[in-house]
């Protein structure tokens, strides 16, 4: 295969759950892509699934999956801990990885996927679908075009009041997922932030960690099913963040599964400019009438409600990954940014830790 070949990309998925299952339906609508294999644990998902997509070679584990020499790139949608093998594994074989996020549950194994897509030169990216959004789109747009000028202070937050992930699952198993809101869903909203910002530096992290509730049974998602059983609760339910940048902008994370609050599964973005403001509020993951932005109108307060569309989601993130093997610039898609984002929440955790704010060049 090259990144030139007009023929089909042949990809397996490995994972059975919401991203593993939403894997299979993006490249099922892509032209040109031909689903292989699928690779789970849970034999009767396994079956229902690929039955449902007519996937002719079905595993129970994901290692006989990236032994077939006809596999162009792979999807990775296991807990936390497997990341790092899998994708290892799968780059050493010359395969192309798609990662659900987080790359991985700490820095230094982010550093060794990235090594090993840059070792292997094939195409390594992370699941960042929220930043696919219509809002975060139409805003990302905004941004680019000068429109709130010199951005200064920012604030990014997911939300929720009783959404702890499956009570005894991999989610609550510190070893098994890195640790919980923060890692979960932090990364998601630290992702879309930096991604408004273009990227800046960030060089120092204060953060703190709490597990009042969750260590207590308060807190629990019962709708949440969530593979693994009989964890304690070994992560935090709520983590706040405070970033500096190299530009003197800063950024405040705050993200929960857990808090005593009106918050259903709620995230957000306030941006602070010279030129203007904007907010990105989203409710129960609601799209519509989502974003306002804050202005002068001759002198005069004004307030813009732009016409937003849903967005693409994963659809795009994999459809950016399959035309970067397409292109055949393989090098420039290493999973940088997954390793930067890994590096910022590994230094939030040592800060929470420690209690002291954290240089990253350290």
């Amino acid at each position: 295969m090259t990144g030139q070949s007009i023929q089909p990309i042949r990809v397996g998925v490995i994972g059975l759950g919401f991203g593993g299952e939403t894997a299979l339906k993006c490249y099922k609508q892509l032209p040109g892509v031909d689903i292989v294999s699928l690779a789970g644990m849970e034999e009767d998902k396994l079956e229902q699934l690929g039955e449902t997509y007519k996937i002719p070679y079905l595993y129970r584990d994901y290692k006989d999956l990236l032994a077939r020499d006809d596999i162009d790139a792979v999807s990775i949608a296991l807990p936390n801990f497997l990341h790092a093998p899998a994708g290892i594994m799968a780059l050493e074989r010359g395969i192309h990885v798609l990662c659900e996020k987080p790359l991985a549950r700490n820095s230094v194994e982010a550093e060794s996927i990235v090594q090993a897509a840059i070792k292997a030169n094939r195409v390594l990216k992370v699941v960042f679908n929220h930043r696919q959004r219509g809002d975060i789109q139409i805003l990302k747009r905004y941004i680019d075009e000068g429109s709130l000028g010199t951005i200064y202070y920012a604030k990014a937050s997911w939300m929720r009041s009783r959404g702890i992930p499956g009570a005894g699952s991999w989610f609550v198993s510190k070893e098994r997922s890195g640790g919980g809101p923060l890692i979960d869903l932090g990364v998601h909203v630290l992702d879309m932030a930096l991604f408004l910002l273009n990227e800046p530096e960030i060089v120092t992290a204060s953060a703190m960690t709490y597990n009042h509730l969750g260590s207590n049974g308060v807190g629990f998602n019962a709708k949440a099913l969530k593979s693994g059983a009989g964890h304690d609760f070994e992560v935090e339910d709520l983590a706040t963040a405070f970033l500096r940048t190299s530009q003197g902008t800063t950024l405040l994370l705050e993200c929960s599964w857990a808090t005593h609050s009106g918050a259903g599964d709620d995230y957000g973005i306030t941006l602070y400019g010279t030129k203007g403001g904007a907010e990105i509020k989203a409710k129960n993951y609601s799209w519509e009438d989502t974003l306002r932005i804050y202005t002068d109108v001759a002198g005069t307060p004004a307030e813009i409600s732009p016409r937003v569309y849903r967005g693409e989601y994963h659809l795009a993130v994999i459809r950016e990954f399959i035309d970067a093997i397409r292109e055949g610039n393989w090098s420039e898609h290493n999973g940088s940014e997954g390793l930067k984002r890994t590096r910022i929440i590994d230094a939030c955790y040592a800060s929470a830790q420690l209690g002291r704010e954290i240089a990253l060049d350290k």
